[in-house]
Formats: C-alpha cells, sequence, structure tokens
C-alpha cells in the first residue's frame, strides 16, 4: 500500500472512529531511519528525485520551477 493509498481510505472510515484506529493501528506506514524514504521534497513531498545537495531539499521538478529565483543559471 502506498503513502497516497493510506491516506484516502480516510475518508471512508471517518464516520466510524473504533475502525478507523484499528485501520490506523495496522496499515499505517512504519517510520524510516534510513533510505529514500526519509527524505521528502519540501514543496511537494515527493520522494523520489530528491536533491539533498546545497541544502535544497526539494524535487526535480519543484527545483526547475524555482531555480532561477533561487540564483541559478541554466548553460546549454
Amino acid at each position: 500500500m502506498t503513502y497516497s493509498d493510506y491516506k484516502k481510505v480516510f475518508k471512508q472510515l471517518k464516520n466510524n472512529q473504533v475502525k478507523l484506529k484499528k485501520f490506523i493501528k495496522h496499515n499505517s506506514p512504519k517510520e524510516r531511519s534510513c533510505g529514500r524514504a526519509t527524505k521528502r521534497c519540501q514543496r511537494c513531498g515527493r520522494i523520489r528525485g530528491h536533491i539533498d545537495k546545497y541544502g535544497i531539499n526539494v524535487c526535480r521538478q519543484c527545483f526547475r520551477e524555482i531555480a532561477t529565483k533561487i540564483g541559478f543559471k541554466k548553460y546549454s
């Protein structure tokens, strides 16, 4: 189960609190101590394509949008 699927079920279980607590207990994604899933994009929350260099902490798609504002130039 992906992270987004886990959050979508909350809408269905919102009315029944007992089932919601049981679902959270057994199906919540575990806390990561290492690996790719520990770092998320600060703008959109995406896990993949993360740029950590220079303390930027955004994904590559968000970096393309804000690169000129930060001060990067495109050479090509």
